[in-house]
């Protein structure tokens, strides 16, 4: 396949950068956001909306098919006098769409100047003791989908990977926050409860479906990665109950409130 029929996903992501640049009117944002299940309402905290842009209007972006994303692309100007980028357009590992475009948001916010990456999840709880509703800091990752988004001899170190700087920044506004290892699966269908203590067993406290390989992909890019989990539920086998996408969007939005204010106040003090 010719370069014309595979372009290097950064140029694809320089392209998308200057679309932003182009219809927000703002050359550089300092900050960008992906806003998974129950996280939303907090582009509504940041402050001011400079530009609210489906995400088919950005190359290599798609509208979110998965319920609970907003499907668009928003510029704020902070209280601060920096700018954000608010991605509401993931694209997940099991859409079958390709590692590329899972981290293409990651890769055109590192085009559009950020230097700050904020990555957000609805997921599923290993430790008994979170009730759903409940934020937790990523501290570190296992990445089981058998992928990455690095392509060809590109060694990255993914040392402090979440940042203990941002955490701790973090916990200056909450110091309840709890840590924990995120183990991202490839979805779409849910852990089976030996899964879960499989990844219990390697030391994991977290499990979904997104962050790792975007996470990868902002190392990748020189950013500096905070990591936040809505424990949406307790994970297959930790409780005796079913699991389902509707329990997820539930308790995002039970939870909605009280976690967006929690994340606009971090996002304030960095």
């Amino acid at each position: 396949m010719n370069q014309a029929e595979n372009p290097s996903p950064f140029a694809l992501a320089d392209e998308a950068a200057a679309a932003i640049a182009s219809i927000t009117g703002v050359q550089k944002h300092d900050i960008a956001l992906t806003l998974g299940s129950g996280w939303g309402k907090a582009a509504d905290l940041l402050g001011e909306v400079i530009a609210d842009i489906p995400a088919s209007e950005i190359p290599g972006f798609e509208s979110s098919g998965v319920p609970g994303h907003s499907g668009t692309v928003r510029s704020i100007a902070l209280p601060g006098g920096k700018h954000a980028l608010v991605i509401g357009a993931r694209t997940h590992f099991y859409e079958n769409k390709g590692v590329r475009a899972v981290v293409h948001s990651v890769r055109t916010a590192a085009a559009a100047g950020v230097k700050t990456m904020v990555l957000t999840n609805g997921a599923g709880g290993i430790k008994d003791s979170w009730k759903p509703g409940t934020p937790v800091l990523l501290s570190d990752h296992i990445n089981l989908t058998a992928s990455s988004p690095l392509e060809g001899a590109t060694f990255v170190d993914l040392t402090d990977l979440y940042s203990s700087r941002l955490r701790g920044v973090a916990k200056e506004i909450d110091p309840s926050l709890d840590e924990g290892v995120y183990v991202q699966f490839r979805g779409p269908h849910y852990e089976t409860p030996a899964e879960v203590q499989m990844a219990k067993s390697f030391g994991g406290h977290i499990v979904g479906m997104s962050t790792a390989l975007e996470a990868i992909a902002a190392r990748e890019a020189g950013m500096e990665i905070l990591g936040l989990s809505l424990i949406t539920n307790l994970a297959a086998g930790i409780s005796a109950h079913p699991l389902s996408h509707q329990e997820v969007i539930d308790a995002g939005k039970e939870a909605e409130p009280v976690i967006s204010a929690l994340l606009a106040r971090i996002v304030h003090a960095l």
